[in-house]
C-alpha cells in the first residue's frame, strides 16, 4: 500500500476549468474495483479507497500500480473529481460529510454511481452545495463484466452544463451516457430498474418451478416462452443458474437486490404508489437472505421460491 499523503489540496478554481483525467474513487467491491480497471485502462490516473482495509492479494493484477491510500481524505485531496462507489447513502454521508472531508469539498464534484433513493440524493446534494461542492449522480445499469468493457448502461441526473463537462469520462464507461435530469431523478430511474430485476427474476422463478414440478420439459417451456410477448432476455441469462442452483461467483449479490428493493418500496410509497405486489417479492429475498445466501448471486431467490425437494 502506497504511503500516506501529507499535503491535502483544496481546489479553488471553477469546477467548470477542472481536469478530471485525476479521480479519487471512493468504494472497491465488485464494482468498484471493474470501473477502477476500465479507468485505468482508458488512461485516468485514480488514487483509490476503500472502507474496509485490502489485502495484498487484493492489489495485484490491474490494480497492482495503482494509488491506494488509507483514508478517504487523502483520496479526495489528490483529485477534483471524487466518484463514489458506496454501498449506500450513510455511508456517503459518513464519508463525505466528516468534520474531516468538509474542509476538502470547495471546488470538488463529487459523481455518486451507486443506487441510492431520490429523497437522499437531493438531500447530499444539498448538504454539499453548503459546503462548496458539487454533487451529481450516474447510477449504472449493468454489472462488472459491462463496467471493464465499458458498455454500462449510465443514467445522469445533475445539471446539463455538468453532463457535457463529463461526457468524456461518462463515455469510457458507457456507450450513450443519458442526461436524466436533475439530481434524483436518475436515482428514480435506477430503482425503477432494480425493481424489475428483482420482480421479473422472482416470477420467472416462480413459473420454472411450477413446470418443474410437473413435469413439463424445461427446454419446451423456453421455446414457447421465447417466442412470446412475455419474454426477457434475463429468463436466459439465469436460467442454468437456477437449473444448477449454482450461486456462486455474484456480479450482483442478493444483498444489494433487496436494499434496492427496500429503497423501491419507500420511495414508491411515497410516491402514493401500490406496492403490495413488491412487498412479496421483498419478503421472498428476506427469506433468501435469511438462509444465508446474502453474498450469493442474487438469482438465488430461486432457492426461497423453489426449495429442493428431499
Amino acid at each position: 500500500m502506497s504511503p500516506k499523503f501529507t499535503q491535502f489540496t483544496t481546489f479553488t478554481r471553477p469546477v467548470s476549468e477542472l481536469t478530471y483525467m485525476q479521480i479519487a474513487l471512493l468504494g472497491l467491491g465488485l464494482m468498484g474495483r471493474a470501473l477502477a480497471a476500465r479507468l485505468l485502462e482508458r488512461g485516468h490516473a485514480l488514487t483509490l479507497w476503500n472502507r474496509t482495509p485490502l489485502d495484498d492479494a487484493y492489489l495485484t493484477g490491474e490494480l497492482a500500480c495503482t494509488r491506494v491510500v488509507a483514508e478517504a481524505v487523502e483520496a479526495v485531496s489528490a483529485a477534483p473529481l471524487v466518484l463514489c462507489m458506496l454501498s449506500d447513502a450513510n455511508a456517503l454521508r459518513e464519508v463525505l460529510l466528516s468534520k474531516r472531508m468538509v474542509h476538502l469539498l470547495p471546488g470538488r464534484v463529487v459523481l455518486n454511481m451507486a443506487t441510492i433513493a431520490p429523497e437522499e440524493a437531493r438531500s447530499l446534494a444539498e448538504a454539499l452545495a453548503r459546503a462548496g461542492g458539487e454533487y451529481v449522480e450516474c447510477p449504472v445499469l449493468g454489472s462488472t463484466p459491462e463496467a471493464r468493457s465499458g458498455r454500462l448502461l449510465l443514467m445522469f441526473g445533475g445539471n446539463r452544463a455538468r453532463f457535457d463537462a463529463l461526457l468524456p469520462l461518462l463515455s469510457d464507461l458507457g456507450t450513450a451516457p443519458r442526461h436524466v435530469g436533475e439530481v434524483g431523478q436518475a436515482a428514480a430511474m435506477k430503482l425503477a430498474l432494480n425493481q424489475l430485476i428483482a420482480s421479473l427474476t422472482s416470477a420467472f422463478a416462480l413459473s420454472l418451478g411450477l413446470v418443474q414440478r410437473e413435469g413439463v420439459a424445461v427446454e419446451d417451456f423456453m421455446a414457447v416462452l421465447r417466442e412470446s410477448a412475455l419474454y426477457a432476455p434475463t429468463f436466459d441469462k439465469k436460467l442454468d443458474r437456477l437449473l444448477a442452483r449454482d450461486f456462486e461467483r455474484p456480479n450482483f449479490p442478493l444483498k444489494h437486490l433487496l436494499k434496492d428493493t427496500r429503497l423501491f418500496t419507500r420511495a414508491a410509497n411515497a410516491a402514493g404508489l401500490d406496492t403490495h405486489m413488491l412487498v412479496g417479492v421483498q419478503h421472498v429475498l428476506e427469506h433468501a437472505l435469511h438462509d444465508g445466501l446474502a453474498d450469493k448471486d442474487y438469482s438465488a431467490l430461486y432457492q426461497a421460491i423453489v426449495p429442493p425437494r428431499d
